[in-house]
């Protein structure tokens, strides 16, 4: 067994549910802010694993009945519990045969650059000339699809042909000279079905308008995202609009007051979980309906007995009092 097939198959072990490599040079061109080589520059090879949520934790927002188990369970617990252990003991196991390895988990709360890729003003400043501001944020989606994991969607969510939409990633950063994994060619996982802009609560993913970047040669394209509407949606909020009665559900931002949407059943939204947010939403559109149309196509390999939508889906009234 070679030492990559060990590294793979310990990854697995550990709890990993999908694991692929990409070479360093596949990252040329990355942007300053986001290059792997700008924390490790003798760096030869970039781990990729994916981890699954459970599709029942999304079972109590389908019914409408029990909200915080995505979040904890689907969220924030892989994010800073599971992913964390995984990649740690992964990274061990590396070091104890003799290369550098750095475990990165799916959180990034000190990055200098802000969701739309900008620097964060007055935050910080390099070191030296050449040098990236501290922290470096690698783009974990960007490097799943180098490692040969699957595909990035319309929505720009990971898509594996395990899972679909449905797990979280983390990488291990390492001057071990790895075996690289093709990047994915399989069955096509996105079709550009939409279903992701129609069913998004706040209407935060553009049906017309198009990101597009060049990965390793290739062209990668997914819709645009209103990152300040994605923000309000995921937490079940909308700024409030004439008429509402109920607009006490967050802070003001902007100066603008905060309403309910009609996917969110709180009347102010329930407290952060592992400092994540509130994922109210459930990923109506970029996780749910993107793994209805999936399953309905019957292209992933993790499969179920029964469809996952099997009642009405639900909507709050807020105009009118209970």
């Amino acid at each position: 067994m070679t030492f990559t097939q060990k590294v793979k198959k310990k990854a697995l072990e550990l709890g990993a549910d999908a694991v692929g490599i990409a070479p360093i040079e596949r990252f040329e061109g990355a942007p300053l802010q986001m290059d792997p080589k700008q924390i490790m520059p003798e760096a030869r090879s970039v781990i990729a694993m994916a981890f699954r949520f459970m599709r029942g934790s999304l079972r109590g927002i389908e019914e409408g009945t029990f909200f915080s188990n995505y979040s904890s369970m689907g969220y924030g617990g892989l994010t800073y519990l599971y992913i964390p252990l995984v990649v740690i003991n992964l990274a061990k196991f590396i070091e104890n045969a003799g290369y550098e390895a750095l475990p990165m988990g799916h959180q990034s709360d000190w990055r200098a650059i802000g969701n739309d890729g900008s620097l964060r003003p007055g935050y910080s400043r390099p070191v030296a000339p050449g040098r990236a501001c501290p922290d470096i944020m690698v783009h974990l989606r960007i490097a799943a699809y180098l490692a040969g994991l699957g595909e990035i969607g319309y929505s720009k969510v990971f898509l594996t042909p395990q899972f679909g939409p449905r797990q979280r990633l983390g990488i291990v950063i390492t001057e071990a000279e790895l075996e690289p994994d093709p990047i994915y060619e399989g069955p096509k996982l996105c079709n550009r079905c939409l279903a992701c802009v129609k069913e998004c609560p706040a209407g935060a993913i553009s049906a017309t308008k198009t990101v597009r970047v060049t990965l390793a040669g290739r062209e990668v394209e997914w819709g645009k995202l209103d990152l300040d509407a994605c923000g309000l949606g995921l937490c079940g909020a909308r700024y409030a609009q004439e008429g509402d009665m109920f607009t006490d559900y967050m802070e003001p931002r902007q100066g603008k007051r905060i309403s309910p949407n009609r996917y969110s059943p709180f009347y102010r939204k329930p407290h952060n979980l592992y400092i994540t947010g509130t994922a109210i939403c459930g990923g109506r559109g970029c996780l749910r309906a993107c793994m209805i149309s999936l399953e309905t196509r019957g292209v992933l390999q993790n499969r179920f007995q029964k469809p996952f939508r099997r009642r009405p889906a639900w909507e709050i009234d807020w105009s009118k009092p209970v």
